[in-house]
């Protein structure tokens, strides 16, 4: 069993050359007991984004707080607190923040997407 509160953990800027003011803390994983899953807290500040990329896994996004941009498969879609997704995988997509708040999203991925 896993209990915690987010203020806890320490976050890791994720750094990168497609990458602006960026966040992550891993929440729950197999390291805590979840097997074969991981999931995260990504923040964007803002302005902030992820770079544009794909990857052999799928994940589910659900968006925590703040608002942002959600770009899939060359198409973009507005997010706000409440917003999920679900990301194939291979698909090419990227997150903005183009707000003035913090944009938080939780991000599910099977194990091998966090590495």
């Amino acid at each position: 069993m896993v209990i915690g509160h987010i203020n806890d953990l320490e976050g890791v800027k994720i750094q990168g050359s497609e990458v602006k003011g960026a966040l992550k803390k891993v929440l729950i994983s197999p390291q805590e007991g979840w097997d074969g899953w991981c999931m995260r807290l990504f923040t964007l500040q803002a302005g902030g984004h992820t770079p544009r990329h794909t990857h052999p896994w799928p994940h589910i996004n659900y968006i925590t707080s703040g608002q942002g941009l959600l770009e899939l498969d060359n198409k973009v879609y507005e997010l706000k607190e409440g917003s999920f997704a679900y990301i194939p995988s291979g698909k090419l997509h990227q997150f903005r923040n183009n707000s003035k708040q913090d944009f938080c999203f939780i991000c599910i991925v099977p194990e091998e997407g966090e590495g």
